[in-house]
Protein backbone atom coordinates (compact mmCIF):
# COMPACT_ATOMS: atom_id res chain seq x y z
CA UNK A 1 0.00 0.00 0.00
CA UNK A 2 2.08 3.47 -1.29
CA UNK A 3 2.38 6.11 1.50
CA UNK A 4 1.68 9.30 1.28
CA UNK A 5 5.12 10.29 1.72
CA UNK A 6 5.80 7.92 -0.90
CA UNK A 7 3.87 9.10 -3.05
CA UNK A 8 5.06 12.47 -2.79
CA UNK A 9 8.54 11.29 -3.50
CA UNK A 10 7.56 9.85 -6.88
CA UNK A 11 5.87 12.67 -8.28
CA UNK A 12 8.77 15.00 -7.11
CA UNK A 13 10.88 12.48 -9.30
CA UNK A 14 8.52 12.37 -11.84
CA UNK A 15 8.25 16.16 -12.18
CA UNK A 16 11.74 16.77 -11.43
CA UNK A 17 12.66 14.47 -14.39
CA UNK A 18 10.81 16.35 -16.91
CA UNK A 19 12.05 19.85 -15.58
CA UNK A 20 15.73 18.90 -16.08
CA UNK A 21 18.43 20.38 -18.93
CA UNK A 22 16.96 17.52 -21.02
CA UNK A 23 13.59 19.62 -21.39
CA UNK A 24 15.16 23.04 -21.36
CA UNK A 25 13.29 24.63 -24.03
CA UNK A 26 10.09 22.67 -23.70
CA UNK A 27 9.99 24.14 -20.02
CA UNK A 28 10.82 27.68 -21.13
CA UNK A 29 8.22 28.15 -22.96
CA UNK A 30 5.57 26.48 -20.84
CA UNK A 31 6.87 29.20 -18.68
CA UNK A 32 5.84 31.99 -20.82
CA UNK A 33 2.50 30.08 -22.08
CA UNK A 34 1.40 30.26 -17.88
CA UNK A 35 3.16 33.19 -16.77
CA UNK A 36 1.99 36.00 -19.84
CA UNK A 37 0.45 39.13 -18.82
CA UNK A 38 0.29 38.30 -15.01
CA UNK A 39 3.59 39.87 -13.87
CA UNK A 40 7.18 39.64 -13.67
CA UNK A 41 7.91 36.27 -11.20
CA UNK A 42 9.66 37.63 -8.33
CA UNK A 43 11.28 35.23 -5.79
CA UNK A 44 10.96 37.93 -3.05
CA UNK A 45 6.89 37.81 -3.41
CA UNK A 46 5.01 35.80 -0.76
CA UNK A 47 3.26 34.15 -3.36
CA UNK A 48 6.62 32.47 -5.20
CA UNK A 49 6.60 29.19 -4.23
CA UNK A 50 2.54 28.71 -4.48
CA UNK A 51 3.23 29.97 -7.95
CA UNK A 52 5.97 27.68 -9.08
CA UNK A 53 3.50 24.81 -7.56
CA UNK A 54 0.89 25.98 -10.03
CA UNK A 55 3.10 25.95 -12.69
CA UNK A 56 4.67 23.03 -11.82
CA UNK A 57 1.62 20.59 -11.31
CA UNK A 58 0.00 22.32 -15.09
CA UNK A 59 2.66 21.64 -17.35
CA UNK A 60 3.20 17.62 -15.42
CA UNK A 61 -0.63 16.59 -15.14
CA UNK A 62 -2.34 18.95 -18.08
CA UNK A 63 0.01 21.18 -20.69
CA UNK A 64 0.72 18.90 -23.76
CA UNK A 65 4.37 18.32 -24.55
CA UNK A 66 4.93 19.81 -28.44
CA UNK A 67 7.64 16.95 -28.59
CA UNK A 68 4.65 13.96 -27.91
CA UNK A 69 1.32 15.95 -27.80
CA UNK A 70 0.69 13.94 -24.47
CA UNK A 71 1.28 15.25 -21.35
CA UNK A 72 4.50 14.57 -19.60
CA UNK A 73 2.46 12.30 -16.79
CA UNK A 74 1.24 10.30 -20.07
CA UNK A 75 4.17 9.90 -21.42
CA UNK A 76 6.67 8.53 -18.54
CA UNK A 77 6.23 5.28 -19.48
CA UNK A 78 8.22 5.69 -22.50
CA UNK A 79 11.56 7.62 -20.59
CA UNK A 80 13.29 4.43 -19.44
CA UNK A 81 15.93 6.40 -17.70
CA UNK A 82 12.98 6.89 -15.15
CA UNK A 83 13.84 3.78 -13.86
CA UNK A 84 9.99 3.68 -12.39
CA UNK A 85 9.92 1.63 -9.29
CA UNK A 86 6.80 0.21 -8.75
CA UNK A 87 5.67 2.85 -6.21
CA UNK A 88 6.10 5.34 -9.35
CA UNK A 89 4.14 3.07 -11.78
CA UNK A 90 1.36 3.45 -8.19
CA UNK A 91 1.73 7.13 -8.08
CA UNK A 92 1.65 7.36 -12.19
CA UNK A 93 -1.98 5.95 -12.00
CA UNK A 94 -3.25 7.78 -8.98
CA UNK A 95 -2.33 10.82 -10.86
CA UNK A 96 -3.67 10.00 -13.93
CA UNK A 97 -7.37 9.96 -12.21
CA UNK A 98 -6.34 13.05 -10.36
CA UNK A 99 -9.06 15.65 -10.01
CA UNK A 100 -8.43 19.57 -11.22
CA UNK A 101 -11.43 22.03 -10.73
CA UNK A 102 -12.69 24.97 -8.66
CA UNK A 103 -13.73 24.12 -5.26
CA UNK A 104 -16.30 25.87 -2.84
CA UNK A 105 -14.91 25.59 0.43
CA UNK A 106 -17.49 24.34 3.47
CA UNK A 107 -16.40 23.51 6.14
CA UNK A 108 -13.63 21.62 8.67
CA UNK A 109 -14.37 19.24 11.05
CA UNK A 110 -11.64 17.36 12.77
CA UNK A 111 -9.10 16.17 10.37
CA UNK A 112 -11.26 16.94 7.20
CA UNK A 113 -12.15 19.42 4.77
CA UNK A 114 -15.33 19.35 2.82
CA UNK A 115 -15.26 20.97 -0.54
CA UNK A 116 -17.72 21.18 -3.39
CA UNK A 117 -16.77 20.89 -6.61
CA UNK A 118 -18.29 23.63 -8.83
CA UNK A 119 -18.60 21.99 -11.95
CA UNK A 120 -19.89 18.43 -11.22
CA UNK A 121 -21.40 19.63 -7.74
CA UNK A 122 -20.16 16.78 -6.07
CA UNK A 123 -19.37 17.13 -2.45
CA UNK A 124 -15.82 16.13 -1.49
CA UNK A 125 -14.03 15.06 1.97
CA UNK A 126 -10.01 15.92 2.30
CA UNK A 127 -7.77 14.80 4.56
CA UNK A 128 -5.54 17.35 5.66
CA UNK A 129 -2.14 17.20 5.26
CA UNK A 130 1.39 19.52 5.69
CA UNK A 131 -0.39 22.08 3.86
CA UNK A 132 -2.32 24.40 5.76
CA UNK A 133 -4.24 27.63 4.49
CA UNK A 134 -6.42 29.89 5.99
CA UNK A 135 -9.94 28.53 3.88
CA UNK A 136 -12.59 31.28 4.18
CA UNK A 137 -16.60 29.81 4.56
CA UNK A 138 -18.17 30.24 0.94
CA UNK A 139 -14.54 30.96 -0.89
CA UNK A 140 -13.97 29.79 -4.38
CA UNK A 141 -10.43 27.98 -5.26
CA UNK A 142 -8.62 26.29 -8.13
CA UNK A 143 -6.84 23.01 -6.47
CA UNK A 144 -5.91 19.41 -7.60
CA UNK A 145 -7.16 16.56 -5.48
CA UNK A 146 -5.63 12.54 -5.40
CA UNK A 147 -7.11 9.90 -4.46
CA UNK A 148 -4.92 7.59 -1.82
CA UNK A 149 -6.08 4.58 0.28
CA UNK A 150 -9.62 5.87 -0.76
CA UNK A 151 -8.79 9.07 1.00
CA UNK A 152 -8.34 12.61 -1.13
CA UNK A 153 -5.50 14.69 -0.08
CA UNK A 154 -4.75 18.07 -1.72
CA UNK A 155 -1.61 18.10 -4.16
CA UNK A 156 0.74 21.36 -3.12
CA UNK A 157 -0.80 23.88 -5.88
CA UNK A 158 -4.11 26.51 -4.81
CA UNK A 159 -5.17 29.46 -6.49
CA UNK A 160 -7.51 31.61 -3.59
CA UNK A 161 -10.28 33.97 -5.65
CA UNK A 162 -11.99 37.29 -4.14
CA UNK A 163 -15.68 37.10 -3.13
CA UNK A 164 -15.89 39.65 -5.42
CA UNK A 165 -15.17 36.92 -8.63
CA UNK A 166 -17.67 34.56 -7.31
CA UNK A 167 -21.08 35.68 -9.78
CA UNK A 168 -18.44 35.80 -12.56
CA UNK A 169 -17.07 31.94 -11.97
CA UNK A 170 -20.28 30.77 -11.25
CA UNK A 171 -21.70 32.35 -14.98
CA UNK A 172 -18.95 30.86 -16.45
CA UNK A 173 -18.91 27.31 -15.08
CA UNK A 174 -22.18 26.98 -15.74
CA UNK A 175 -21.34 27.75 -19.37
CA UNK A 176 -19.31 24.82 -19.18
CA UNK A 177 -21.86 22.79 -17.41
CA UNK A 178 -24.36 23.11 -20.40
CA UNK A 179 -21.59 22.76 -23.14
CA UNK A 180 -19.21 19.87 -22.42
CA UNK A 181 -16.72 20.95 -25.94
CA UNK A 182 -15.57 23.67 -23.51
CA UNK A 183 -12.46 22.56 -21.80
CA UNK A 184 -12.42 23.41 -17.43
CA UNK A 185 -8.27 23.45 -17.75
CA UNK A 186 -8.24 26.27 -20.23
CA UNK A 187 -10.73 28.51 -18.09
CA UNK A 188 -8.85 27.62 -14.69
CA UNK A 189 -5.85 29.05 -16.55
CA UNK A 190 -8.10 31.85 -17.58
CA UNK A 191 -8.76 32.44 -13.91
CA UNK A 192 -5.31 31.73 -12.43
CA UNK A 193 -3.83 34.73 -14.44
CA UNK A 194 -7.00 36.95 -13.85
CA UNK A 195 -5.97 36.34 -10.10
CA UNK A 196 -2.74 37.31 -10.16
CA UNK A 197 -3.36 40.56 -12.26
CA UNK A 198 -6.05 41.18 -9.42
CA UNK A 199 -2.80 41.51 -7.19
CA UNK A 200 -0.79 43.02 -9.78
CA UNK A 201 -3.22 46.04 -10.22
CA UNK A 202 -4.65 46.31 -7.10
CA UNK A 203 -5.99 49.80 -7.93
CA UNK A 204 -8.23 47.95 -10.41
CA UNK A 205 -11.71 46.69 -9.42
CA UNK A 206 -11.66 43.12 -9.22
CA UNK A 207 -15.16 42.99 -11.47
CA UNK A 208 -12.53 44.79 -14.06
CA UNK A 209 -10.20 41.86 -13.95
CA UNK A 210 -12.56 39.03 -14.15
CA UNK A 211 -14.62 39.71 -16.77
CA UNK A 212 -14.65 38.56 -20.78
CA UNK A 213 -14.87 42.39 -21.54
CA UNK A 214 -11.40 43.68 -20.79
CA UNK A 215 -11.71 47.14 -21.89
CA UNK A 216 -9.07 48.08 -19.53
CA UNK A 217 -6.68 45.93 -21.96
CA UNK A 218 -4.81 44.40 -19.02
Amino acid sequence: MLTWEQFQNSLQKLIGHYTSAEFHEELATAKKEFFDNTGTLDENKPHYNLRMHQFYEWYFLTRQLHSYMKTPLDVCFLHRELRLTPEDEQAIHILKQHKHSLFEYIKAKGDQIHLKNLFSNEKVVVNHTDLIFGFEEKEYFEARLVKLNDQFYFLKSFCFHPESAQKFILTEVKKHQNNPDLNPDDFILRLNKMRYKFEQYKHVKPEMIYTNDNRLGL
